[in-house]
């Protein structure tokens, strides 16, 4: 066998290396825990599975241009707390002397709106001002988690059922299941199969791999490149404003805290799902793999009494691991190229 074909083999190999890394984690949960491969067990990973695939396919596209959004776990906090405020307290408007209460479609617009403007902020922030994607998400992270904390000076809106009279019921009903499938999921493979047709059949799909190709050719083939990263941050930051959401029902309380280190998971997802850090290169699929591996995990660890201090070493180093297998990747690539353009000259 020649190297270029050994190399092609070993190429394939580690394109599946997630989904066999899915595979010996479910056996191994399994012979760990009986109960792992129990109905209401799947149902729960399945949920937390969609949550973190919801936040990780926005983070797809940001890391697919080169960038990283590290805000996407306080905006998740942020809207829960907004949503739960608008609930529960209203919109008091001192002026006039009154309290607007939204019901429950005008509160889902006003929190995707939240997470969109946040990642505009982000977005603008990162291309008008020259900032690195990880000080300007950093530092709107810190900004997200402190105004949710600020909403209620860290206290939980225990209560967000709502009232009949103020026509604001129903907001629960988001986490609630559909023919004992929860509603999560339902939205996880709607929002996955839109990115997907984006980045596969659309202009705006091939300007986001381009821009993490090779900016500057971007640039100069006429693709308006501030735009596009723009977009992607909108695109994050509304992804994590609907798992704010779901995650507040699913709870039935809004709590400032919430998401909390998602943003790890959502990258973690990212990265072992084949998308490569230094951009240009990565799938929605892949990220679902990923989801489910770091599902699982979590899920795994809990189960069979893993430490919470030994969950986040472990995560850590599996984030770690990923990129390390992702540049060797990306190596083995530059050199098959470089391999097959030899033997095409001889």
């Amino acid at each position: 066998m020649s190297k270029v074909n050994k190399n092609k083999l070993l190429m394939n190999l580690m394109k599946g290396r997630t989904f066999f890394v899915l595979i010996v984690l479910i056996a191994f949960f399994s012979i760990k825990s009986p109960a792992f491969l129990s109905i209401s067990s799947i149902i729960t990973i399945i949920k937390h599975v969609a949550l973190y695939g919801i936040i990780g396919i926005g983070m797809t596209y940001v890391i697919i241009t080169g960038g990283i959004d590290l805000s996407v776990g306080a905006i998740v906090g942020l809207v829960g707390m907004i949503a739960g405020g608008l609930i529960v307290d209203g919109l008091p408007i001192h002026i006039l002397g009154i309290t607007m209460y939204f019901n429950v479609p005008a509160i889902i617009i006003i929190s995707i709106i939240l997470g969109g403007l946040i990642g505009w902020i982000n977005g603008t922030i990162i291309t008008k001002f020259n900032v690195a994607p990880f000080i300007a998400t950093l530092g709107m992270m810190n900004i997200a988690r402190g105004l949710a904390m600020l909403r209620t000076n860290g206290a939980t809106y225990s209560n967000i059922a709502g009232e009949p009279a103020l026509g604001n019921t129903g907001f629960n009903s988001l986490g609630s299941s559909i023919n004992g499938i929860p509603i999560v999921v339902f939205l996880f493979l709607i929002i996955a199969v839109i990115a997907i047709l984006i980045l596969k059949y659309t202009p705006l799909g091939w300007h986001i791999f381009s821009v993490g190709g090779n900016i500057k050719a971007s640039e100069l083939s006429g693709i308006k490149v501030k735009r596009v990263m723009t977009m992607v941050y909108i695109f994050s930051g509304i992804c994590a404003a609907i798992v704010g959401l779901i995650t507040t029902a699913q709870l039935t309380a809004a709590n400032p805290s919430s998401g909390d280190g998602w943003e790890m998971n959502a990258i973690s997802a990212v990265v072992l799902g084949g998308t490569s850090m230094s951009g240009g290169v990565g799938t929605i699929g892949g990220t679902i793999v990923g989801a489910f591996v770091i599902g699982v995990i979590n899920d795994g660890m809990i189960m069979i009494g893993v430490s919470e201090f030994w969950q986040k070493v472990i995560k850590g180093g599996i984030i770690i691991l990923a990129v390390i297998i992702d540049q060797y990747q990306a190596r083995l690539h530059a050199r098959m190229a470089l391999m097959q353009v030899s033997e095409n000259g001889n």
